[in-house]
């Protein structure tokens, strides 16, 4: 019995040690001591009675420990606890407030929030602290708080440093070289200014070209037999190309104005005079065409007087070369004339430091990338250089001349086509090269945000205007109901608002009929801009609205028939291709593709396309004309039917086309006939010289004197009254 009550007290030894370790080890883990388990002896009862104090300090331990434990929990449930500072009145909400952020702004714990949210259509599952809420949900969680909002002050932000690439300041004269004429060959369409460019590079540029007209602008260093080089920019002389003739004349140093001696002053060689006086350029006056026996190149020097071009014959300082292009007379002497004009401009520039130039053209190559046609000005541009351009930026990675060739560098002077650009530049950008990439991308992201500061503050003006009108409309409104009580003014406004309280918007709104959606790519950037200045002169919004969807350099692509789908549009391409793919997927999907390599034979194809866009008129044909000559009344049944004794002077009467009554030059009736008799028979058909009786179809009173005519009505196509002006 003894020894049974002893295994027992053993046991519970056993387990109170087991208890104390745990407790240990779960408290050391709080304090961060080691923990160290406790050996036990094999007479546990020897030891016990060997160390009574024991269990008063386990006691004492257990106490420390637990205290401990409770310091520790309140000092978490403090940290994860803060109190929020409530805050009565107004509540400054903003747009995109999370439900944590919202909380703080009410002084409220989160719960509250979800709380409130209970009351919306919110499903609270998919809600977290860190949820973004509707504005909608942020003012009615506020009101159903019994709280006011107010709409938080923007804050204002900071000025932006100004990270801009600038050109160098004007160089020592010291260290300027000479560098070649940049001379712009400008004139009227089909004057003869790539023939006679032709001539001088000893190449046939005109006879590849769509019509034998320019389409965009040309760059070619030319090699005088004298040793000096000249650059010429071929520039359009069609009137869609006015922007490419303007930016000819604005990086140029000399302008050759060739005319036709046989045609003489025409409307492009007065628009390329302005260009060269407005860009300060001299003259010099090529008549070309010569050779032609109906040349005179006299009444060309005498009909330029007129718009301040005096030759040095007349008194002036411009000089006039009578030349051939086609047959090469007197181009030495246009060349020579050239050269001692530039002479006499001494034309210089620094070759070193930082490159400086223009984008003359700009064009997108499928293996190449994006191309640019520049003019050197400043500096000497290799390859690794980086260059900014607008709103982009390239690392050159290949120069090329105009024969398509590689060089290795492009001094002042020289026309050069380079590839590296990120994206394509637009014609008559600035190019200035840069450090780094680092500053490249630095310089394109403050331009773009300084393009973004412009459209934001436009915008702005454009909303305050329509803002100050809708709130002029609104007073107009509330003068008219000024009279009326509350209740009156509120009836008054629901029946004018009843139609758009009820009204819900379409899921896909239609396009209008009556609308032309384009599509327009191009070869170069320089001819797309050419091509939607002709569009925006579009004028006839009335018969046809024109819609440009979007516009690009580069061949037909997928993206351009899934648009031309999409808006139901036509694609209009200018010096550029479709593959057979293309061609098929536009078959398959109903896509017109309209490609075209000569400016106004576009232009008339887009003409052809609004016009079939466009309703028939109904044009009325006379078909005969007949006078009353007596008038009498006929009795069917209770009925008294007005009766027309006519005879036909012109043309036929035919009883199943439509006919009109006019009385003093007015009409007032258009109809059909009721009957037509000739001797109290019914006939359908009336000749010319013919008495009969017809009444109308409407119980009219005749008067002696009275018109009948006999028409048909035809429809007939219309077509547009839009003039792009050439």
């Amino acid at each position: 019995m003894n020894r049974e009550l002893l295994l027992r007290f053993e046991n519970l030894v056993q387990l109170r040690g087991a208890c104390r370790q745990l407790r240990a080890l779960s408290s050391r883990k709080v304090c961060g001591a080691p923990w160290k388990p406790v050996q036990f002896s094999a007479h546990p009862m020897g030891s016990l009675l060997l160390q009574p104090q024991l269990w008063q300090k386990d006691r004492s331990v257990s106490a420390a420990l637990s205290q401990c434990r409770h310091l520790a929990t309140k000092e978490e449930t403090k940290k994860k606890k803060k109190k929020i500072p409530l805050t009565r009145g107004e509540v400054e909400i903003r747009q995109k407030m999370t439900v944590e952020e919202l909380a703080q702004a009410m002084g409220k714990d989160i719960d509250h929030i979800y709380e409130v949210l209970l009351y919306t259509d919110i499903n609270l599952d998919s809600i977290e602290p860190d949820s973004i809420l509707h504005e909608d949900h942020i003012k009615m969680i506020v009101q159903k708080s019994g709280m006011k909002y107010k709409s938080a002050k923007l804050k204002e932000e900071k000025e932006r440093k100004n990270t801009d690439a600038v050109k160098r300041p004007p160089a020592d004269p010291a260290v300027l070289t000479p560098r070649p004429p940049v001379v712009t060959i400008l004139g009227h369409v089909d004057h003869g200014k790539t023939t006679l460019l032709d001539s001088l590079r000893k190449t046939q540029v005109a006879s590849m070209e769509a019509g034998g007209i320019t389409q965009h602008i040309g760059a070619f260093l030319v090699h005088m037999p004298s040793g000096e080089k000249i650059t010429f920019l071929d520039t359009p002389g069609h009137a869609a190309f006015s922007a490419m003739r303007a930016r000819g004349t604005n990086v140029t140093d000399i302008v050759i104005l060739v005319v036709a001696a046989e045609d003489g002053v025409m409307q492009q060689t007065i628009e390329s005079i302005q260009h060269a006086k407005s860009a300060g350029v001299p003259l010099i006056l090529a008549i070309n065409k010569c050779d032609k026996p109906e040349a005179d190149p006299e009444r060309v020097k005498k009909e330029l007087l007129a718009h301040d071009v005096v030759c040095e014959e007349f008194g002036g300082d411009v000089q006039a070369v009578n030349i051939s292009a086609l047959k090469g007379e007197n181009l030495m002497v246009l060349a020579e004339a050239t050269v001692a004009l530039a002479e006499m401009l001494e034309l210089k520039a620094d070759a070193t430091g930082p490159v400086e130039g223009t984008v003359i053209e700009s064009r997108k190559d499928k293996g190449k990338g994006a191309l640019t046609t520049a003019i050197i000005q400043r500096g000497t541009l290799r390859k690794g250089c980086v260059l900014v351009a607008g709103k982009t930026w390239a690392k050159v990675r290949f120069l090329f001349d105009e024969n398509g060739k590689a060089v290795d560098a492009a001094s002042p002077g020289i026309p050069v086509e380079i590839m590296g650009w990120k994206e394509s530049p637009s014609a008559g950008d600035e190019i200035l090269e840069v450090e780094s990439e680092q500053r490249a991308q630095e310089v394109v992201a403050w331009r773009s945000y300084v393009e973004e500061q412009e459209k934001m503050k436009k915008d702005l003006e454009v909303i305050e205007a329509k803002q100050k009108e809708h709130r002029l409309e609104y007073e107009k409104k509330q003068q008219k109901l000024s009279h009326l009580t509350w209740r009156q003014r509120k009836a008054a406004l629901y029946k004018a608002n009843k139609h758009v309280m009820f009204s819900r918007p379409k899921e896909r709104a239609e396009m209008d009929e009556n609308t032309l959606s384009l599509i327009v790519k191009g070869d170069v950037d320089g001819s797309v801009e050419a091509i939607l200045n002709i569009l925006d002169s579009y004028d006839c919004e009335d018969e046809c609205k024109l819609d440009v969807v979007y516009f690009g350099m580069g061949d037909i692509s997928e993206n351009d028939i899934s648009l031309a789908e999409a808006f139901n549009g036509v694609i209009l391409g200018f010096s550029v291709k479709a593959n057979e793919s293309i061609k098929k997927l536009a078959d398959r999907k109903g896509i017109k593709i309209k490609l075209h390599n000569i400016i106004y034979k576009l232009i008339e194809d887009l003409k052809d396309e609004l016009n079939s866009r466009l309703p028939p008129a109904v044009v009325e044909s006379t078909v005969g004309e007949a006078s009353v000559l007596d008038t009498f009344s006929v009795t069917v049944g209770k009925n008294k039917i007005p009766v027309a004794g006519c005879r036909v002077h012109k043309g036929l009467l035919d009883r199943k086309m439509k006919f009109k009554l006019i009385r003093n030059k007015d009409v007032i009736w258009k109809g059909c006939l009721s009957s037509l008799k000739y001797h109290k028979d019914d006939v359908q058909v009336i000749k010319t010289g013919m008495d009969c009786g017809l009444s109308l179809d409407k119980n009219l009173e005749f008067s002696i004197g009275d018109e009948i005519i006999c028409y048909e009505e035809k429809e007939v196509r219309q077509t547009t009254s839009w003039d792009p002006g050439f």
